[in-house]
């Protein structure tokens, strides 16, 4: 449950700093906020890593158009199913293989 709330609140943040007008949010405060966001992501215990990266696609379908898939490439764009594989060399080299295709 927590997983949820804490996704939803990361989700918020995330499409917030994406999606503002140049005109509301200056670039590079949104640029270091993400970074930090990122930085507090690494340091994360990994199952509960896991948890907010499963939690996301179900959060995701409360937003619509832009902001949906902003969240449901929240995973993606901060490379957090790598953080979790951080230790198996095989799954790294699969999940770059898939971000190759992907982009």
């Amino acid at each position: 449950m927590i997983a949820m709330q804490v996704a939803s609140i990361i989700a918020e943040y995330v499409v917030f700093l994406e999606l503002t007008d140049e005109d509301e949010l200056d670039p590079d405060t949104a640029v270091k906020m993400m970074e930090a966001l990122a930085g507090h992501l690494e340091e994360l215990d990994k199952g509960f890593l896991r948890e907010l990266v499963d939690a996301f696609p179900v959060v995701a379908e409360g937003y619509s158009g832009e902001a949906q898939e902003v969240v449901r490439n929240i995973a993606h764009g901060f490379y957090l199913e790598e953080a979790l594989a951080a230790d198996n060399p095989e799954r790294l080299a699969e999940l770059e293989a898939l971000r190759d295709a992907r982009d």
